[in-house]
């Protein structure tokens, strides 16, 4: 893509740009100077969408999955996004790299670490069966399929509206414009392009509550300083100010250096925990059970609901981890679907679950069957660790001090998740910008000024709920909410570009007749 830069003052929309800046500013406020309002505030609307429509959250999950399975295996899988006998731009390690990193690589690598602990401490798991039977499984249903459904279904969508269609509105309501038709360019356009927004401040806040706390304590770990929110509030500024001065310096050939260095870092600290943590064994062969009893319990996991709230476990997490990536969905699709040009939609979906998932896959049965191999063979207990302070974060710093050379593990975490938030926050940034202009042509970027607007409104929000020390139950609040109407935006598109591909073929056919 060339860097040709935009700045024509009367392309940009000024409705998308202002009205969610003065939302975000009027939100920031409220929990600065009203913290525990804001914090009780948020767990009741959490607990209105997730307790009473979460089965609206799961039906559009499980659709969406099988959607992409469907698209894939028929006649739409043939369309190449691009023109006809293009090659792909990427080789298929850098294409699979960058898609990896541009979303919730950095969300991975932290609850890789983390997350049995968190279901060997839900109800659930004991109404279920033993830690060793369920503890691994649903990090692996949590993370694979159907959320990687939702990226890649939108990806192709999104990559033959640019790239077969040539639109050049970079934008949610544009996607949806084979079913609104006209409408797209009135009021219905932009209200979807006002959730889109939203839901993409929800998701960056989220991740960025969530997981940027960690790299603050393995800082406080490695200088044996005292971790505190004024630390990971310069963290998260140091992050975003170098991500955006990379980004602009070296586009999309940077973006691709970058995510091959991550997925280096990435796989050489999974090698090195798998061969040298001493559980070996142990990783390979609960990491296969795991994997192979969340496929057979593919749909009852999929469609449980807890109608009894006996635990409440598919309203705290499943119905949780469904909106989290829901509200990705307005990013990381529109980057996957730029870098796919020359793909085929088949190549596309499948290649995206291979290398998608399959990272995922390979990330939490290593990392998590580490730590919870030394849980059930006693050679430590971080399940008391956690119930007795609730520091998650420092939980996981003292699973990395079990392993050979700690202080060099916890330098190529820190480093890797600096990476992965790069990569990550690049194509949320590149998104938001485009969405504060009313059409880009092919080749375009947004101003910089733009950019640097839409990076610093990103950022905002997260050291705001740092700031009032909201709970991890309040920060997946966030997401929850956001993605409720943004559910109904995805079937659209997905309906969408079913109608447009269709006469694409037919226009195809009556080309060669």
């Amino acid at each position: 893509m060339n860097k040709k830069k935009t700045n024509t003052k009367g392309t940009i929309d000024w409705m998308i740009t202002l009205v969610p800046l003065g939302i975000v500013i009027a939100l920031c406020i409220l929990f600065f100077l009203l913290p525990e309002q804001s914090n009780a505030i948020l767990s009741q609307i959490r607990f209105f969408f997730g307790d009473t429509f979460g089965t609206y959250y799961l039906v559009i999950g499980l659709g969406i999955f099988l959607l992409s399975l469907y698209i894939a295996g028929s006649k739409y899988g043939d369309i190449v996004l691009g023109e006809k006998g293009e090659k792909p731009k990427y080789s298929f390690f850098s294409w699979g790299a960058m898609m990896f990193t541009c979303g919730l690589a950095a969300d991975i690598l932290f609850y890789s670490f983390s997350e049995w602990v968190l279901y060997a401490t839900d109800p659930h798991l004991e109404e279920m069966g033993s830690i060793q039977e369920w503890a691994g499984v649903y990090p692996l249903f949590h993370w694979s399929f159907i959320p990687w459904g939702f990226y890649l279904v939108l990806a192709v969508a999104f990559g033959f509206m640019l790239h077969v269609r040539k639109r050049n509105r970079q934008k949610y309501s544009e996607a949806c414009r084979p079913i609104l038709g006209k409408y797209t360019d009135g009021w219905a356009g932009r209200i979807i392009d006002l959730l889109a927004v939203f839901a993409l401040l929800a998701g960056t806040a989220t991740t960025f509550s969530v997981a940027t706390p960690l790299m603050a304590t393995i800082i406080g770990e490695l200088f044996h300083i005292t971790v505190s929110r004024t630390v990971i509030n310069v963290i998260i500024l140091l992050i975003t100010c170098a991500v955006y001065t990379y980004s602009l310096l070296h586009g999309f050939k940077g973006i691709s250096r970058l995510a091959n260095i991550c997925i280096y870092l990435f796989f050489g600290l999974l090698a090195v925990v798998l061969l040298f943590g001493g559980e070996t064994r142990y990783i390979i062969e609960t990491g296969l059970t795991s994997l192979g009893t969340m496929i057979q319990n593919f749909i009852g996991l999929s469609t449980y609901t807890d109608p009894l709230r006996t635990s409440n476990f598919p309203q705290t997490w499943t119905i949780y981890y469904w909106a989290y990536w829901m509200v990705w969905c307005v990013a990381a699709p529109f980057f996957i679907g730029s870098i796919s040009r020359g793909r085929t939609v088949r190549q596309t979906i499948l290649g995206g679950y291979v290398f998608g998932v399959g990272s995922t896959l390979v990330s939490f049965i290593i990392l998590g069957n580490y730590s919870m191999g030394m849980q059930v063979t006693g050679k430590a207990d971080f399940i008391a660790q956690y119930l007795k302070d609730g520091d998650l974060y420092g939980m996981i710093v003292s699973m990395i001090k079990t392993l050979p050379c700690a202080p060099v593990i916890m330098v190529v975490v820190l480093l890797t998740m600096i990476a992965f938030y790069a990569t990550s926050f690049d194509s949320i940034a590149l998104t938001a910008s485009c969405y504060s202009y009313r059409k880009l042509e092919e080749g375009e970027q947004p101003h910089r000024g733009i950019q640097l607007m839409w990076c610093l409104l990103l950022i905002a929000l997260p050291i705001a709920l740092l700031f009032a020390e909201s709970s991890m139950s309040n920060l997946q609040s966030v997401s929850i909410v956001a993605a409720f109407p943004i559910g109904v935006v995805i079937l659209l598109i997905a309906g969408s570009f079913l109608k447009d591909a269709k006469k694409y073929i037919n226009e195809e056919k009556k080309d060669l007749n």
